[in-house]
């Protein structure tokens, strides 16, 4: 390394420790607003009091900001002169779970699905109440340090990642337009690792997913002729069976895929036969080769015992919630990595395990035309996180009703990596290496 590389390295990280100098002002009125997040979730595409939450903290920051975009997405830009502009993302939106983990700040909130129907429990199961408030944060960080720093950050609020249309909504809505060109796009994912650490891997980190509605039709009539009727709880119960031949059988064993039947829907009365049921289906898949393989073979199954059944109707297919793969650019998670590296301590980075949860992030990062980078960091106790090592089924994970990370030490981590990560593209520059991604085309 020469000498002019050292000094840089130096200047870098002498500027990420002043932009979190500012941590312990900003530290109080963040665990107060994710607490008040958690405790008041809402459902995808209803994130209003969110989005205004994060809207009034990015203008009392000093960021020009535009909101509904996409529907709630909001989106803060702090111009800082001459340099990089770094997007920054955080999802809002909560599942429909009714909390159990006992918490003084637990949700109670009810919301109704977008579709209608009774009102459901609505939690944070999925942990983007701490991906907001360590946003709001590191956006603050940034803003009260950019004597450090030159170029644009983009904060953006992503509404709906779990129902797989909040980035592409926002991108359709004009997202590129309104913020111009883009260096690099960074996000993260609070996960059941422990916390205090960070986990990234290149290349492809998180499933594609494809989920389907499938309804089968039988004959309905009473319970005591079946001879008069073509049961299709029957039928979708043969379906549940066989499907899970295609992983096992269709499939290289080598390839990650996971077929999951989350959902079936019959009748209405004991002795009733009914004349349809509904089955929705999750598909987690790496390649798009086996994922037209495993839906092709959902489609003959279907057909096949639908057949088999003497079905009145052909089946019906309905793809909905779609996800691409997270495909992390090497070049920018190698410059994230080492730079979270130099701030943590290399045995707090880890490379992470492919992830078969699926992310929208890639869309959103495509939309403006950025290389990206999406990491996880951990939320669990520690000490919890090494009893449950034998057994790990008991421990609570993302979308559990039990899942809820520590407040701390996960929001001074998750805030410092997104400053740490936006830092090493914005000033001050470091010796890069010409052809590779990033601002000015090269990493350090």
């Amino acid at each position: 390394m020469t000498a002019g590389a050292e000094g840089s390295e130096l200047n870098l990280e002498i500027a990420v420790a002043a932009a979190l100098a500012g941590a312990e002002q900003v530290r109080p009125w963040q665990e107060d607003l994710y607490r008040d997040l958690h405790q008041h979730p809402e459902l995808s595409h209803q994130e209003i009091r969110t989005a205004a939450a994060a809207a009034d903290r990015l203008r009392q920051a000093g960021f020009e900001v535009t909101t509904n975009i996409g529907g709630t997405g909001v989106v803060g830009i702090l111009r800082n002169g001459a340099g990089p502009t770094v997007l920054l993302r955080a999802d809002m939106d909560a599942l429909p779970v009714k909390e159990d983990t006992g918490l003084p700040y637990a949700s109670v909130e009810l919301g109704t699905p977008a579709g209608g129907g009774a009102p459901v429990p609505v939690a944070h199961a999925c942990g983007h109440d701490m991906h907001v408030a360590c946003l709001l944060g590191a956006a603050q960080l940034l803003a009260d340090a950019q004597k450090h720093w030159g170029g644009t950050l983009v904060a953006v609020f992503q509404p709906a990642e779990e129902t797989g249309d909040g980035a592409r909504g926002m991108v359709a809505d004009g997202l590129a337009d309104l913020v111009g060109h883009v260096d690099v796009a960074l996000g993260q994912h609070v996960a059941p690792l422990p916390a205090g650490t960070i986990a990234a891997t290149p290349g492809p980190a998180f499933a594609a997913a494809d989920c389907i509605r499938v309804t089968v039709y039988g004959r309905g009539g009473h319970a005591s002729m079946p001879q008069a009727s073509i049961d299709p709880v029957l039928l979708a119960a043969n379906i549940v069976v066989r499907l899970q031949s295609i992983v096992a059988r269709e499939v290289d064993p080598a390839e990650p895929v996971v077929l999951t039947v989350g959902s079936i829907n019959a009748g209405t009365k004991a002795n009733i036969i009914p004349d349809h049921a509904e089955l929705q289906l999750n598909i987690r898949t790496y390649s798009e080769s086996v994922r037209e393989t495993v839906l092709a073979a959902i489609r003959r199954i279907v057909t096949a015992e639908c057949a088999a059944s003497n079905s009145p109707r052909e089946p019906e297919f309905e793809t909905f919630d779609q996800f691409p793969v997270t495909d992390n650019d090497p070049g920018v998670t190698a410059r994230v990595t080492e730079m979270l590296a130099a701030l943590f301590g290399a045995g707090r980075v880890i490379t992470a395990p492919r992830v078969l949860g699926s992310e929208d992030f890639g869309e959103l990062a495509r939309g403006v035309g950025a290389p990206y980078c999406f990491w996880l960091f951990g939320g669990a106790d520690p000490a919890a996180f090494a009893a449950a090592g034998e057994n790990p089924g008991e421990f609570p994970v993302n979308h559990s009703p039990r899942f809820a990370p520590m407040i701390q030490p996960t929001l001074d981590t998750g805030t410092a990596a997104l400053v740490a990560a936006a830092m090493a593209w914005f000033s001050p520059p470091v010796e890069r290496r010409s052809g590779s991604p990033g601002a000015g085309g090269s990493i350090p």
